[in-house]
C-alpha cells in the first residue's frame, strides 16, 4: 500500500517530468529554445519520469524474478530515443508518470476508505473513578473501566452501557442510518456517536481489540487476499509482458525485413510495444475489487478478500439459519387471551409472577409488561419447577404459570377458548390461581423487522431460498409462513450435520451461500461457497468464522451486498473488454497503419486511466446507500 509520502514524491517527480517536457513542446511547437535548455529539459523528464520506473522494474526483477510493464515503458522511451524520438520518448513518459501518480492516488483512496475511521477515535475520554471523573488518554483505558460519555459525544472504545438511555449515531461501524436505542445491557461500539442522554459504559474490549481496530486489519487482509480475477490478471501480465517484449523485437526484424531503415524499424518496433503493453488489463481488476471492498465496508458489509465478493455474485441459493439470523433470537409475546379480569391485570399477575426468573420465556412476559408500562404485582414463595413452570402466591392464595404438565399438576384443565392457542407452533403460557385458569399467552422468537424484505430483494435477484433450522416443524412453518417461504424451502429439526448435507444438496446446483451467526454454523458455513455471518459488530469469532460479515443485524445488506458483488463483476467485464479492445486496435495501428508513437501512447495510458476511473465508480454515493436502510 502506498503511503501519502510515497504519493507527494510521485506527484513531484511527475510536476518535474512535465515542466522538461514542456519547454521540449515549446520549443518544438512555439518557438525555438537553446539546444542546451532543450537537452536539459528532456533529460530531466527522462529522469524524473523514467528513474521511478526503472527502479521499480529492476527490483521486480532481482527480488521477485519478475518483468512488469514499468520495464515495457522504459525500454520504449529509451528506444525512442536511440532513434531521434527523444520528444515522443519524453511524452511517453510523462503520460506514463501520470497515469501511474492518478492510479495510486485513486487505488490509496479506495485502500484508505476505512481507515478513515482511525481519524473518528476521540484522543481522551471521561474516565469515573474513586476520585470522581477525570479525562484521560484514550490509550490508558482497560477493560473494566468506567467511561461517562455526554450527549455529542464519540465512544472511545467498545463497551456495555450500565446507566442510561439514549440513541447512538452507529453509521460509522454498521452502515445503520438510523440511529439506534441504547439502554442498560446494550453494547456501544468504538467511533459511534452519543446523540443525547448521558451514559456511563464499561469497558469491554481494549483499543487494540475493538471494533474499528478489527475492521481495518480484516479489511486490510482482504485487500492482501487475491480473487480468482486478480490471480488471472497477475497471471496474464506475467506472461504477456515477456510475449510484448519479445514480440516487439520480432517486430523490429519483421520491419527491417520488409525494407525499413534501422531507425524506422525500432521506433515501430517501440511503438508496437507501448500499444501492447497490458497496462490497463492488469490494473482493470483491482481498481474494480478494492473500490468495491471498500464501498462494502462503508455500508457495514466487510468481505474477506475479493475471492469473497466474486463468489457472492455467483451465488444461486441463499440458505439462511432461522433462530437468531431470520428471527431475532428473543423470545417475545405473541398473543393473550384473559378469562377472567382486564389484561392490564392479567399481565401484571404474570409478570410478578417471573419476576425473579432468569428463563427467557420469563424474560419475555416482563418485557411485554415493561414495554406496556405495566408494574408487576407482587409475587411471593415463588419457586421454579424445570420442564413444568413456576408457582408463587399472593393474598388470594397459590398462583401458577407453565405449560401442559403444569397444569396438570395443578388439577386444572384447558378451557376450550384457550385451545386454539395449542397448536404447538408458538410456546403455550397459562397462568392461573389454584385450579382455576385465569388466561393464557403465547410466546414464540419473531422474524426480524428486515428479514421478509431482503428474502425479498434476493428473490427478484434470482437467487433461491432456504430456510434451516432445529426447532420443530410447526414454529419453522409458522416463521416461513411470515417470510413468504414455500413447504419445500422450509427444513425443521435438524441437527448440525443435516445443515452440511443439505447446503450440499444445493450446491450441486450452482454455488450456495449459508448465513448465520458463525459460531453455532460453522461446519454450514465452512462446507458453504459463502459463509455470511451477520450481526458481528464487536465479536471477534464471528468476524473469523465466515467469508462474509455483516456487521449490523440487518439481512437488507446482504441483498444489497450481493448486488454490489454482481455490478462489480459486471465492471471487470466491462474493464477487460475495453482494455483487450483498445489493445487489439493500437496494435493492430501500429503494426499495418503506421500508427505514430505519440497516439499510441495516449491510446494506451488513456485506456488505462479509463479502466480505473471505471473502477472507481463502485466507491460513488449510490452504491453505498444501497448498502443502507
Amino acid at each position: 500500500m502506498a503511503s501519502d509520502t510515497e504519493d507527494d514524491i510521485g506527484i513531484y517527480l511527475t510536476s518535474l517530468c512535465w515542466i522538461g517536457l514542456t519547454v521540449a513542446m515549446v520549443d518544438a511547437l512555439l518557438w525555438p529554445v537553446s539546444d542546451k535548455a532543450v537537452t536539459a529539459a528532456l533529460l530531466l523528464s527522462f529522469l524524473a519520469g523514467g528513474v521511478p520506473a526503472a527502479r521499480s522494474a529492476l527490483t521486480e526483477l532481482w527480488r521477485d524474478h519478475k518483468l512488469d510493464i514499468d520495464l515495457l515503458m522504459v525500454v520504449a522511451a529509451l528506444a525512442a530515443a536511440a532513434v531521434g524520438a527523444a520528444l515522443e520518448g519524453a511524452v511517453l513518459l510523462a503520460l506514463f508518470s501520470l497515469s501511474q501518480t492518478l492510479e495510486h492516488r485513486a487505488m490509496g483512496k479506495a485502500r484508505r476508505a476505512v481507515e478513515a475511521l482511525m481519524q473518528l477515535r476521540p484522543e481522551t475520554a471521561l474516565r469515573e473513578g474513586p476520585g470522581g471523573i477525570e479525562e484521560v488518554p484514550v490509550e490508558t483505558l482497560a477493560p473494566g473501566d468506567r467511561v461517562i460519555l455526554r450527549p455529542g459525544a464519540r465512544v472511545p472504545v467498545d463497551g456495555r452501557v450500565l446507566i442510561g438511555t439514549g440513541h447512538l449515531d452507529e453509521s460509522t461501524v454498521t452502515g445503520e442510518s438510523a440511529p439506534v436505542r441504547k439502554a442498560p445491557s446494550s453494547l456501544v461500539h468504538e467511533a459511534t456517536v452519543n446523540l443525547d442522554g448521558i451514559l456511563t459504559v464499561e469497558v469491554t474490549r481494549s483499543l487494540a481489540t475493538s471494533t474499528v481496530a478489527q475492521m481495518i486489519r480484516l479489511v486490510t487482509e482482504a485487500q492482501a487476499m487475491r480473487s480468482p480475477s486478480e490471480r488471472f490478471s497477475d497471471w496474464f501480465g506475467q506472461r504477456y509482458t515477456i510475449a510484448v517484449l519479445v514480440g516487439a523485437i520480432l517486430a523490429f526484424f519483421g520491419f527491417r525485413l520488409a525494407g525499413y531503415g534501422a531507425g524506422d524499424a525500432l521506433y515501430r518496433a517501440a511503438t508496437v510495444l507501448v500499444a501492447a503493453s497490458p497496462c490497463a488489463v492488469v490494473i482493470s481488476v483491482p481498481a474494480a475489487i478494492l473500490s468495491a471492498l471498500s464501498a462494502a465496508a462503508r455500508g457495514g458489509v466487510l468481505f474477506k478478500g475479493g475471492a469473497a465478493l466474486e463468489g457472492l455474485a455467483e451465488v444461486r441459493t441463499f440458505a439462511f439459519d432461522k433462530t437468531g439470523t431470520l428471527t431475532t433470537g428473543r423470545a417475545g409475546v405473541t398473543a393473550i387471551h384473559v378469562l377472567e379480569g382486564s389484561e392490564a391485570d392479567f399481565l401484571a399477575l404474570a409478570a410478578g409472577l417471573e419476576a425473579q426468573s432468569e428463563h427467557p420465556i420469563a424474560s419475555a412476559i416482563r418485557a411485554e409488561a415493561a414495554a406496556r408500562g405495566i408494574t408487576p404485582q407482587a409475587v411471593h414463595d415463588v419457586r421454579a419447577h424445570p420442564s413444568e413452570g413456576i408457582t408463587g402466591s399472593n393474598g388470594e392464595g397459590p398462583l401458577w404459570a407453565g405449560n401442559a404438565r403444569m397444569l396438570a399438576a395443578m388439577g386444572a384443565t384447558l378451557p376450550p377458548e384457550l385451545a386454539p392457542m395449542a397448536d404447538g407452533a408458538e410456546t403455550l403460557v397459562v397462568v392461573g390461581q389454584g385450579k382455576r385458569v385465569l388466561g393464557a399467552l403465547t410466546v414464540a422468537d419473531e422474524p426480524r423487522e428486515t428479514s421478509a424484505q431482503a428474502v425479498a430483494a434476493l428473490r427478484e435477484g434470482g437467487a433461491g431460498i432456504l430456510m434451516m433450522t432445529g426447532d420443530r416443524a410447526e414454529v419453522a412453518n409458522r416463521i416461513g409462513a411470515r417470510l413468504g417461504l414455500a413447504a419445500d424451502e422450509i427444513h425443521a429439526g435438524l441437527l448440525p450435520g443435516d445443515k452440511v448435507k443439505l447446503v450440499d444438496a444445493a450446491a450441486q446446483k450452482g454455488r450456495v451461500a449459508f448465513i448465520g451467526d458463525g459460531v453455532n454454523d460453522a461446519a454450514a458455513l465452512a462446507r458453504a461457497d459463502v459463509g455470511v455471518a451477520m450481526g458481528v459488530a464487536g465479536s471477534e469469532v464471528a468476524l473469523q468464522a465466515a467469508d462474509v460479515a455483516l456487521m449490523a443485524e440487518d439481512l437488507r445488506k446482504l441483498a444489497a451486498a450481493r448486488a454490489l458483488a454482481r455490478r462489480t463483476a459486471r465492471v471487470i467485464r466491462q474493464n477487460l473488454t475495453l482494455a483487450l479492445g483498445a489493445m487489439v486496435v493500437l496494435v493492430t495501428g501500429s503494426l499495418f497503419f503506421e500508427l505514430p508513437l505519440p497516439l499510441a501512447v495516449i491510446g494506451h495510458e488513456g485506456g488505462t486511466l479509463l479502466v480505473v476511473l471505471n473502477g472507481l465508480r463502485l466507491l460513488a454515493d449510490p452504491i453505498r446507500t444501497r448498502l443502507r436502510p
